[in-house]
């Protein structure tokens, strides 16, 4: 992952009331124009790898076993002529390479094509269905990530204890779960009801419909619990993990012993020396997490038929449907670059270090 390998090392924070020497116009020139070199040399990879995402998901869909067309016209009576006709109109009778200009063509000038079972531009389809996506995952990535840093934080501190072994020991067991299978776990024992648990919330959907405004929400609310629930489960425990294992990694440093011999209190030392420290390779794992945000959770979505961009994937990949699964993969991973890039970016504000 770009930008992790300056998190290995982390510069001690100064301590309180420690005046920083004047710097001089030279020095902040210089690195001024580091820091441009370093920001130019991300967004290069950033270009790159975006490219690569557009080659990868032109050819890699296109090994997936099956024929759009017949997969289309599956059940009804189709002549030869008819199938050839479709192949046609769909421009699968093109040669490969002209197929692939013309799907970078369209792009670069974002049009990602036509779907062919919706019959309807992907950026339209794509745009129903986002918002959706970004209500269940952002919420889940906010909750898990707060969740996560406190307690992995907490874990660190008082590592060896009984928090911490309980802590941890849950969150590795909910890290190795899969989420599809946690989702219909928590489908049979609170949605449909499990001995003395009743059926507290639905099977699936984002709505019962017939509802408006705050009757709505709360409706929406409703049919988000197990599926924001798991996604917390699962993302929670990494978080913790991550975090833990960066503090611990900073509680050895001579710079605490320091603090806390100028007398600072203990919640002190944390909160303004060590944890700060501890944050960069928990920043790498946040930003990630909100890349997810656009992604979505394909597994998750599918199983509690959620009308995200999950659920239209699984959707568009059973055809398949090529133009639809091409333009959701360059969303999900132009989400995931864009996320690594912004990281990369704020990487020097809280390490100087970086990018010089």
């Amino acid at each position: 992952m770009s930008g992790v390998a300056g998190t290995t090392a982390t510069s001690p924070a100064p301590a309180a009331g420690t005046a920083k020497p004047p710097r001089s116009r030279a020095a902040r020139v210089t690195d001024a124009g580091s820091y441009v070199r370093y920001v130019a040399g991300k967004l290069g990879g950033a270009a790159v790898s975006l490219f690569a995402v557009l080659v990868t998901g032109f050819f890699l869909f296109r090994i997936i076993p099956g024929d759009p067309v017949k997969a289309m016209t599956h059940g009804m009576p189709t002549t030869a002529a008819q199938l050839a006709t479709l192949r046609r109109q769909f421009g699968l009778d093109l040669p490969l390479w002209r197929q692939f200009t013309d799907y970078c063509a369209g792009a670069l000038t974002g049009d990602l094509g036509t779907s062919y079972q919706f019959h309807a531009p992907v950026g339209e389809l794509i745009a129903q269905k986002l918002p959706a996506t970004l209500l269940l995952t952002g919420v889940a990535v906010v909750v898990y990530s707060a969740l996560g840093l406190w307690l992995g934080t907490r874990a660190a501190w008082r590592h060896g204890g009984l928090g911490d072994r309980v802590h941890t020991g849950v969150a590795l067991a909910l890290w190795s779960v899969p989420s599809f299978w946690l989702g219909l776990l928590l489908i049979i024992v609170f949605a449909v009801g499990a001995g003395p648990v009743p059926g507290l919330f639905p099977t699936g959907g984002m709505e019962s419909g017939g509802e408006t405004g705050s009757a709505y929400a709360l409706d929406v609310a409703h049919h988000m619990v197990l599926p924001v629930l798991t996604l917390v489960a699962v993302g929670y425990a990494q978080t913790l993990l991550v975090m833990r294992s960066s503090l611990l990694d900073e509680m050895g440093g001579d710079y605490l012993t320091t603090a806390r011999a100028k007398g600072l209190r203990d919640d002190d030392v944390r909160r303004r020396h060590a944890v700060p420290n501890a944050l960069l390779p928990t920043v790498t794992m946040v930003f990630i997490n909100l890349g997810h945000v656009a992604a979505g959770s394909i597994l998750v979505e599918t199983v509690f038929s959620w009308p995200g961009l999950g659920g239209l994937f699984y959707q568009a990949l059973s055809v398949p449907d090529l133009p639809l699964v091409q333009g959701l993969f360059m969303v999900f991973a132009g989400a995931m670059i864009l996320m690594n890039l912004l990281a990369d970016l704020v990487y020097p504000l809280l390490d100087p270090r970086v990018g010089r």
